[in-house]
Formats: structure tokens, C-alpha cells, sequence
């Protein structure tokens, strides 16, 4: 099977060999739609007074300033306020293999180990998986530190609550919050998964594109499901309060997640295989099954989850969605600066005039481009 993302594999060995992690960065996270955005009168008034939360942005792992407007990429601070994105969800990837595909893949050399090095990461990421989401995380803690108030780690339902009372009241601020994508951090010791939690990570995701100590990837050889310290680590999550994300796991990993019961699951970034019939993507069986349990499935803006590249394939896949289960468990998982060609955060207003087109209502889209997570966050997260 060919490589899912060549664009990856051939970026990260020219920035191997060149040293040049801007240059990887451009390369990888490409501005589909350029500036200036320009929608309908009726989608720009609606957009100013939404409150946005996206599921999905691999941002960390760049070599940027995320406090400053940079010229390449999706997400930055600036932008995040011109796209009106009240919370955006920082995910922290530790493993990736070079050699990737859409299905079956092994440990091949990992990319990550790659990254670290060419973006001067502390010398105990190059072999730890732990140390990479620590310093991800550290690095989001010293933006929020930085910002002057304009950007806040959201660990907890107080912080959510004062988040949304500052924004009503005309504050200029973005809610920060974060997220593993795959368990391999862990290294295989549920206990890890406490000193994640203190480092302000809220949101669990089990897989990515290997299968780990924990559980099977859709992506991976054998697709398993829960390993016995998978199952201890969702428990320990759920008595923590950290939210588990079923996105990139197997489906026999989805079936015993589902059975364990307890609290709401979301899928953070993600298609529907009515749409687009891939193995990353969810059958109407799961995606049933994490509504009735009060989840919230985030619809992706790139193309090799909803099959296409324009916004209006993301919103097929939302409409799809809401009609199968309710537009009560859809949201938007974006995947911004996730090795993706898409609009950056400032252009959400033109995914809004999509919907609008579409005939979704305002009430609606409310509701998917923020409102749903909103209140799952209120009712799952501790309360400080």
C-alpha cells in the first residue's frame, strides 16, 4: 500500500539532511485557502458571535511561536482570535513512523525521533516518549505564562466557567487545552498517566497510527483491543476526570471502550464512513454507540477524512452525522498543523458560511462549531 502522507515522509528526511525545521513546517502544514477570507455578510455576522472550540491541532510540535502571527502553518494566537476560537484543543504526539500508511503499519523509524533533533528539543526527548509530551506540554504552559492573560490552560470546570464569562464580557482570550494523541507516552506504565494529568493534560487519546502497550490502532497490524494496562488506564482517566478520545483506535478497541460504560467518549478529529469509507473513519455502529453514551464526534477539515478537500465535504460529513445521530454529538476536529493541507484558523469563517449554505440553522451550528463541547466539558471535566 502506498504512504498515507508522502508529504511527511519526504519533508522529514529533507529537514534530516537540511536541518531546516521552518522549511519542514511549510512544507508539511500548507494554507489551502489564502487570506483574505472573504464570505457573505450573513456568515461573517453569525461568525463574529461564535464561540468555536476545535477538538485537533498538532501545533505543538512546530517550531513556532505560537504567540505571534507566523507566515506558514494554522494556528496561532492571532489567528485563533480572528477565526473566533474561544478553546482550542493542543494535541501532543510522542511517535509517528516515518514510513506511514493508512493500514497495517509497523514500528518503522520513528519520525518523532527525527523532529526532536532537527527542532533542538531537550536531549531526553530524542529517546523518551514521556519526556516529548512533557515538553509539549511545558511549552503551551509557557505561552499561557506569557500571553498576558490572552491565552488559558483550561484544566478544570472553573477555569471553563470564568473562560466563557470572560469572552461574554468582550475579553480578547483563548482557552488552551491538553491532549495526547496515543498512549505510547506512557511507555507502557499506567502510572505515567498521573504525572500527564498534573502536567494539565485533560483529554486521553489511546492511538495513533502503531499499535501500543495499551491498545490497537485502526492503522496497525494486529488491531487489537484494550491490553490488560489499557484497561487500568481507563479507569484511572475516568477517575481522574480526563476525557477519552477514540480517534485512530481500532475497532475492537472502540467496541470494548464502549462496553465498559461510564462517562461521555469523544472522537476528536475524524470521518464518517457514509461519507468516506476509510479505516480511520467510524461506522454507523460506533458512531450510534458514542452518542448514547453522550459523546461528541469532531468532523475533520482534511481530505483523507472526509474525502475531499473543499469545506463543503467536511460539512457533508457533519450533516451526515447529525441526521444518523443528532447534531447534538457533532463538533469540529479540524487536525490543524497536523502534516494537512487546509484553511488556517482565521478562515473558519468561510467553514461557517458552508453550513450556512448547507441550510444548517444558527442554532445549529452554534452547536457544532462550539456549544456541544462546551457542555461536555462542563459535565466531564474536575472541578478545578
Amino acid at each position: 500500500m502506498k504512504p498515507y502522507i508522502s508529504y511527511l515522509t519526504l519533508t522529514l528526511m529533507l529537514f534530516a539532511v537540511s536541518g531546516c525545521a521552518s522549511m519542514a513546517d511549510r512544507l508539511i502544514n500548507r494554507v489551502r485557502i489564502k487570506p483574505p477570507y472573504r464570505a457573505g455578510p450573513a456568515a461573517q455576522a453569525l461568525h463574529r458571535n461564535l464561540f468555536i472550540v476545535d477538538l485537533h491541532a498538532d501545533t505543538l510540535l512546530w517550531k513556532r511561536d505560537i504567540l505571534v502571527r507566523s507566515s506558514h502553518g494554522h494556528v496561532d494566537l492571532p489567528r485563533l482570535k480572528e477565526g473566533q476560537v474561544g478553546l482550542q484543543v493542543f494535541s501532543v504526539v510522542t511517535q509517528f513512523p516515518l514510513f506511514i500508511k493508512l493500514d497495517g503499519n509497523s514500528e518503522s523509524p520513528d519520525a518523532i525521533k527525527t523532529l526532536t533533533k532537527s527542532h533542538d528539543w531537550p536531549k531526553e526527548t530524542h529517546s523518551s516518549r514521556m519526556a516529548r509530551a512533557l515538553y509539549q506540554a511545558e511549552k503551551l504552559h509557557n505561552s499561557v505564562r506569557a500571553s498576558n492573560g490572552e491565552l488559558e490552560l483550561i484544566t478544570g470546570r472553573d477555569k471553563l466557567e470564568n473562560l466563557i464569562l470572560r469572552r461574554s464580557q468582550g475579553q480578547s482570550v483563548v482557552g488552551a487545552m491538553l491532549a495526547l494523541e496515543g498512549a505510547h507516552a506512557l511507555e507502557g506504565k499506567p502510572e505515567n498517566l498521573d504525572r500527564l494529568f498534573e502536567a494539565g493534560f485533560r483529554i486521553l487519546g489511546l492511538a495513533h497510527f502503531i499499535d501500543n502497550e495499551l491498545t490497537g490502532s485502526a492503522h496497525g497490524k494486529k488491531k487489537g483491543g484494550l491490553t490488560p494496562p489499557g484497561r487500568e488506564v481507563v479507569s484511572r482517566a475516568e477517575e481522574l476526570g480526563m476525557i477519552i478520545d477514540l480517534a485512530h483506535a481500532s475497532p475492537q478497541a472502540i467496541d470494548e471502550i464502549l462496553g465498559i460504560g461510564g462517562s461521555p467518549l469523544i472522537v476528536s478529529h475524524t470521518g464518517v464512513r457514509g461519507t468516506c469509507d476509510t479505516v480511520r473513519n467510524l461506522s454507523d455502529h460506533h458512531l450510534k454507540g458514542i452518542a448514547a453514551r453522550g459523546g461528541v464526534i469532531g468532523i475533520g477539515l482534511f481530505k483523507h477524512a472526509v474525502c475531499g478537500k473543499k469545506l463543503q465535504d467536511t460539512v457533508k460529513a457533519m450533516r451526515y452525522l447529525a441526521l444518523l445521530v443528532g447534531v447534538e454529538h457533532v463538533a469540529l476536529g479540524s487536525d490543524f498543523d497536523g502534516s494537512t493541507a487546509v484553511v488556517d484558523a482565521a478562515g473558519l469563517v468561510l467553514l461557517t458560511e458552508a453550513m450556512i449554505q448547507a441550510h444548517f440553522t444558527e442554532e445549529e451550528i452554534r452547536a457544532i462549531l462550539g456549544g456541544n463541547m462546551l457542555r461536555l466539558f462542563e459535565k466531564t471535566l474536575p472541578e478545578s
